[in-house]
């Protein structure tokens, strides 16, 4: 009995908090009759039936103390019945046997009419949506209109990419603009900012994927603004020669001397070092060519530079250059530089050409390099060679050399027809602009 007894006392408290936790508070006044429950309950009634929810609820007060039974739709309704009943003036205890209801048509009731009202809000909503739909339509032809005009786009802009750019901004201001006035005229200007930050982490992940097209598009925005070449231009990049054809909003189209099609993505042609050969009329070739170790070297310096000097092709200025290279077993290097007019004249040809007349005037001299030879030492006893000509000696007179040849830049300009050929295909395309500021 006496552990009985002690279990009581440990438990009772926390039994009386539960029971009392949501009942009323404050002193218990003294006078209790009929008449203050039967107003308590009235009271009570009253505001149940001004309350939706709470039709099946029936009420008893007896010495302030008050049973609610029934049933509600959802427990939430229920227990909010005891916070409710609780601040009634003379309400001592709450008695809450209400449960929550199972019969399904009294459930299904409510949302038919939440549908039917809802339903009732779009009707009367429609003509205010369908006003908010014509300003956005209105506003975002505005701005198409205003950016499929050539002026002032094509005037503020160096080329026609970054015209396109300019559009493409114009839209999406007039889009926005459109939108925020919609939403404005229903209302609804809270949901600007969600979809606004929605489609800044869309545009951030896409911006990711798209890592490369991003760079790629940047690097043309620079290019077609800064251009390093022009069309037709002979260019290097990463190790690719040929004759620019066009720029891409992705890639830079070359022409190989081979009549190959080279394209290299912006991204890598606006890091790279790119070698401009047509930007100045005037270019250089060089060759080396050996002549005999026991030669005289400064006429065959002299013998070098007249000969290129004497080539209708090779320009006075700047000068013929003429220089020893290197001092080897058999033979000594020279190193020969002419410039030429490459807009007329071929490089491969100028170079084959100046090698071919140097090298006779050289063979014409005797001073040309000798074949290597090697001096053989006999055993005792055997046969001794023939005597062959030393290094130094002069080799028999040869026939005069052919005359110059043509050495036209024909190959260039045939280059330079499909070029242009393509250009003008596919003109609208490319970015270049013979008008731009050059870098």
């Amino acid at each position: 009995m006496r552990f009985i007894a002690l279990l009581l006392c440990l438990f009772l408290p926390f039994a009386t908090l539960a029971q009392t936790s949501d009942q009323p508070t404050g002193t218990i006044a003294i006078q209790d009759d009929a008449a203050s429950d039967a107003a308590i309950a009235n009271r009570i009634r009253d505001i149940l039936r001004e309350l939706e929810g709470y039709e099946d609820i029936s009420v008893t007060v007896s010495s302030g103390i008050v049973t609610l039974r029934g049933t509600t739709l959802d427990m939430a309704s229920a227990t909010r019945l005891t916070e409710l009943v609780g601040r009634v003036e003379g309400v001592v205890a709450i008695e809450n046997e209400v449960f929550e209801t199972t019969d399904v048509a009294r459930r299904l009731n409510p949302a038919v009419e939440r549908f039917k009202s809802r339903g009732y809000q779009f009707v009367a909503f429609l003509p205010l949506a369908m006003i908010a739909l014509a300003v956005f339509f209105a506003v975002v032809l505005f701005g198409f209109f205003i950016a499929r005009r050539k002026q002032p786009w094509d005037r503020m802009s160096p080329n026609a990419f970054i015209a396109d750019i300019y559009r493409q901004i114009v839209r999406l201001f007039f889009i926005v603009a459109g939108l925020v006035i919609a939403l404005d005229i229903v209302g609804a200007t809270a949901l600007l900012s969600g979809i606004l930050g929605a489609a800044g982490i869309v545009g951030l992940a896409i911006g990711f994927a798209v890592r490369d097209t991003v760079e790629n598009f940047i690097a043309s925005i620079m290019l077609s603004i800064r251009q390093p070449f022009r069309p037709n231009d002979t260019v290097e990049i990463e190790g690719d020669t040929g004759k620019v054809i066009r720029l891409t909003s992705r890639a830079t189209i070359l022409l190989s001397f081979d009549g190959n099609h080279i394209r290299i993505p912006n991204a890598t042609v606006f890091k790279s070092r790119i070698v401009n050969f047509s930007r100045n009329a005037e270019r250089r070739f060089t060759f080396a060519l050996s002549v005999a170790s026991d030669a005289d070297l400064d006429q065959a310096r002299h013998m070098a530079e007249d000969t290129l000097n004497a080539l209708p092709f090779v320009l006075d200025s700047p000068e013929v250059s003429v220089w020893i290279q290197s001092v080897d077993d058999f033979w000594v290097t020279l190193n020969m530089a002419a410039w030429i007019n490459q807009n007329d004249t071929s490089i491969v040809l100028a170079r084959s050409e100046a090698i071919r007349l140097t090298q006779a005037a050289f063979d014409a001299a005797g001073i040309a390099a000798p074949l290597p030879s090697y001096r053989i030492e006999n055993l005792p006893g055997a046969p001794t060679p023939a005597q062959e000509p030393g290094p130094g000696a002069q080799r028999q007179d040869t026939a005069a050399p052919a005359p110059v040849q043509d050495v036209e830049a024909t190959a260039e300009k045939e280059l330079e027809k499909i070029v242009d050929q393509e250009r003008a295909e596919l003109s609208r395309r490319d970015l270049l602009n013979v008008n731009a500021t050059e870098e």
